[in-house]
Parts: structure tokens; C-alpha cells; sequence
């Protein structure tokens, strides 16, 4: 075992797994120099105990290490090989355990999927995207728990800073993703990122074309989810990434000014917003929707010598622009897209009912257009409130309070959340001895607006008898001994 060992420093504490001890078998038999590396390590250090995998790196063939283990473990648990990573994977205690060979790489400046050849832990190591991912613990028996740690990678996790192994200009152009990734490691950790690496971010921010939208998806939900994602959109923005990935947001920065009247930067309310909705919810569709709720701002606006800046039908349109956003970004066309879409066109239609002269008719419609998802909008409206001035800033929660009491009790009274008409079309075509028609989708209709109107009570004899006056205005004729 001729590992350089950087420090001596052991922490057989980390690898108390019972997994472990079948890798460190599997490596004795096989006489491989063995590590576990990356995330599993640099968790172990933060005291993020919650590994769900585990990334283990030999000297030698990671398929016939990960064949070994899996002959040793309870079960034989089947390996997954990718012959052309050179790469195994197995599951077992709930863990997946990626097994791979240690390697050098080299890139093509068109792909950031690089050539690959046999390598020493050292070469490996020096491929990694951050330091803190560099961390090596040693599982062979001699030196069982042995911390390889060339970059003093240890020492960035204590400082809390984001820093790639070798030049960084060649790390980030090398594979553009690892962008991405230092911004979501930030956000996720609230690290600081190394002014080298952010510099040479926004130099090769230009880079980020060659990676699939997939995979930049995949990152934006990881920073949505952050504790605090506006920390990684700030960084988006600084390295000038979000442009090109989302620059529906960054149209909205700015403040303009015409005849000595403002209006706020909606970029930077738009990150409070998200910020704000943080803390009470883990749906990312929810927190897609407070980032993307003001996008149809930038289209909409315009400036009036009476009303000052105005942002008319901006809902509408920020509607529209959620389907084309979705679509560019390869991101599901689907429930989810059509939730965000919904959220984002009704996201001002709450607070118009905090007036007293609102009529309980303009509640039921709300309640009835929002159904399932109210609770969401009322999370999203609430986190809209982004004042600094304490009394607006109670004032403003206050009206909200206003307007989940008058929910409540149209709730309680009419049922509209989920309405169901109480007449259903199968009965109006016998009541009328009618086949489908459009005559059908009108009188259903009526009663659905008759109800949210107020005009009739969400109930079956109240709406029967409206079905019969609405059937007959329509020319249509009742069947007798219909079971009244």
C-alpha cells in the first residue's frame, strides 16, 4: 500500500458502517488501495450524518471492486456496471455505493464529458471539482480511517470556502456544470466562494451553453431548495449565468425613473419573495412560483402622467411566459407547470378582497379558481409582503388575516373549494330527454355561476329547480316523472 499519506491525522469514527467492512475485505482480497471520497467524507466533517450514498475510489478496477463487495455482502446485491466510466454501483443498507477506478482526465472544449485513463488516488483527487470533495479517508486495514487531504481541504470546510483543487479558469472551462455546482455548494452550506473561482466563473460564464438544460434544472431546484436560495441567485447574477439561463429574472432589474416617480426593483424583491416563502414550505413548485411571480413585469410595464408606473395584466402574461420558460428549459410540461402557471396568474388576486365592500360572491370565486392549491396562494401573497416600513409591513398581514377570515367563512357556509356541481349532466339529460349537447354545458354552467353568484345555495333541491327554469328559458322540455 504505497498511498502518500498527507497527514496521519485518523478517523476510524467515520467509517463505523458495517458497509465498510465488506469494502475493506473486498480490497485485501483483491490487494487494492481503497478510499472513500467526496461527498460522504466532506458530510462527515460538517456533521451531516445523512448519507444516502457513498463514493468509493480503488487504485485498480472499480467494476471488479464493486463485483467483490457484492459477492461478500447478505443478498449479493446486483451491481449496476457502465463500462464505458469505468464505474459500478450497488445498493445495500439503503445506500447506493458508486465504485470507480482512480483516473485522470482530459476535456474537449465542446463537451464536458472528458477522456479517461487509469490514474494514481493523486490524479484522482486533482479531477475533483472542489477541495472540500477532495477529502479522502483510507479503508485498506493498515491505515484503516487515514485522512488524504492534499489541498487542505479540511481547512476550507473550517473557513467555509468553495475552492476547485487546481487552476480554476481550467476547472470551471474544463466542465462548466462545476459552475453551478460552486454556487449551489455556497447556497446549500453558506459557504463563501474564492474570489479566484468566482472570477474565473464569470469568465467562462459563457461556457454554460454546453450543458443540458436537464442538468442546469437540476441545480436550480437544488438552489431553490437552499435554506436561503437568494444567496445563489445573487451569485448567478454577479457571474452573469442567470442571463443566460433565466432572463425573464434579470429583465426585471432596475429602477426606473420618469417625472420624479420610481418604482421598485422587482429583481430584488423577487429574491425576497423566494427568501421570504422559504421557511414555510419544501415545494419546490411553490418556490419556482414566488421566483417566477413578477416575470411579466418587465413586458407590462409602462409609465402613465396620471398613475405613474403601472404593470397592467402583468399576472397574465408572467402566466404565458412560465409555459415558455418551462419549455426552453426542458422542464415537465405538465401538473407541475400548470400549478406554477396558476399561482403565478392569481398571485394578486387575494389582497383585492380585503376591501369590506367585496362581496362574498368575489370570495367564492377566488376559492373556487384556486381549489386545491389556496393554501399555496395564500403562502405566496403573504411572502410578497417584502416592506421595510414596520406599519405597512403589519398592516399588510393584517389585511391577510382579513382575507383568510372572510375564506373561512364562505368556506364554511357555501363549499365551493372543491365544487362538485350538486346537479350532475347525466341528470340533466334525462330530466330533458336529451343526448349530448351544448345545451348540457350551458345549464351546468348557469348553476356553477348561479352558486359562486350567490344567486341560488350550493345545494342539490336549489339547483334542481334552477336546471328546470334555466332548461326551459333554453326551449327545452321536461320529462314527466322525473323523481321528484
Amino acid at each position: 500500500m504505497n498511498a502518500k499519506l498527507h497527514t496521519v491525522t485518523k478517523y476510524p469514527e467515520a467509517l463505523i458502517h458495517p458497509i465498510f467492512s465488506y469494502i475493506q475485505e473486498a480490497a485485501e482480497r483483491l490487494e487494492l488501495e481503497t478510499f472513500a471520497i467526496g461527498g460522504f467524507v466532506r458530510d462527515f466533517f460538517l456533521e451531516r450524518h445523512e448519507a444516502k450514498d457513498i463514493d468509493i475510489v480503488c487504485v485498480g478496477s472499480g467494476i471488479d471492486l464493486a463485483l467483490e463487495v457484492s459477492k461478500l455482502l447478505p443478498h449479493n446485491p446486483k451491481v449496476q456496471v457502465f463500462k464505458n466510466y469505468g464505474t459500478a454501483m450497488l445498493r445495500a443498507y439503503d445506500l447506493e455505493i458508486e465504485f470507480v477506478g482512480a483516473r485522470k482526465e482530459s476535456y474537449a472544449q465542446d463537451s464536458r464529458n472528458p477522456s479517461v485513463s487509469k490514474g494514481s488516488l493523486e490524479d484522482d483527487q486533482n479531477r475533483r471539482d472542489f477541495t472540500i470533495n477532495a477529502l479522502a479517508l483510507q479503508l485498506n486495514k493498515n491505515n484503516f480511517g487515514a485522512l488524504l487531504d492534499p489541498f487542505q481541504g479540511l481547512q476550507d470546510l473550517k473557513k467555509k470556502i468553495i475552492r476547485t483543487p487546481l487552476n480554476p479558469d481550467i476547472t470551471y472551462s474544463d466542465d462548466p456544470l462545476r459552475m453551478l455546482r460552486a454556487i449551489r455548494f455556497a447556497t446549500q452550506l453558506n459557504f463563501k466562494i474564492e474570489d479566484s473561482s468566482l472570477q474565473a466563473i464569470t469568465k467562462n460564464h459563457t461556457r454554460i451553453k454546453i450543458i443540458s438544460k436537464e442538468r442546469i434544472v437540476d441545480e436550480l431546484h437544488k438552489i431553490l431548495s437552499a435554506e436561503k436560495p437568494s444567496i445563489g441567485f445573487t451569485l448567478l447574477h454577479q457571474t452573469k449565468l442567470l442571463q443566460l439561463i433565466l432572463p425573464e429574472l434579470t429583465d426585471l432589474q432596475g429602477i426606473d425613473e420618469k417625472e420624479g416617480q420610481t418604482h421598485k426593483d422587482n429583481f430584488w424583491h423577487t429574491l425576497e419573495v423566494v427568501d421570504n416563502i422559504a421557511p414555510h414550505t419544501q415545494n419546490v413548485w411553490l418556490r419556482w412560483s414566488a421566483l417566477l411571480h413578477d416575470i411579466g413585469k418587465a413586458p407590462t410595464k409602462k409609465f402613465h402622467k396620471k398613475n405613474g408606473w403601472t404593470f397592467h395584466g402583468h399576472e397574465f402574461v408572467g402566466a404565458k411566459m412560465v409555459f415558455q420558460l418551462f419549455k426552453r428549459l426542458k422542464m415537465p410540461l405538465n401538473d407541475k407547470m400548470k400549478y406554477v402557471q396558476k399561482l403565478v396568474l392569481m398571485s394578486s388576486r387575494p389582497i383585492a378582497i380585503v376591501d369590506q365592500a367585496v362581496t362574498d360572491s368575489a370570495v367564492r370565486r377566488l376559492v373556487f379558481d384556486a381549489g386545491e392549491d389556496l393554501e399555496d396562494l395564500m403562502t405566496l401573497c403573504e411572502a410578497d409582503i417584502t416592506t421595510k416600513n414596520p406599519k405597512r409591513f403589519k398592516k399588510y398581514h393584517n389585511n391577510f388575516k382579513i382575507v383568510r377570515q372572510k375564506i373561512k367563512e364562505v368556506e364554511e357556509r357555501d363549499h365551493v373549494r372543491n365544487f362538485q356541481p350538486p346537479v350532475s349532466g347525466e341528470e340533466i339529460m334525462r330530466t330533458f330527454a336529451l343526448k349530448p349537447s351544448r345545451e348540457i354545458g350551458i345549464i351546468k354552467s348557469a348553476i356553477k355561476e348561479a352558486i359562486l353568484d350567490g344567486e341560488i345555495p350550493n345545494e342539490y333541491e336549489a339547483a334542481r329547480d334552477f336546471m328546470i327554469k334555466k332548461g326551459e328559458k333554453l326551449g327545452l322540455k321536461k320529462v314527466s316523472n322525473q323523481n321528484e
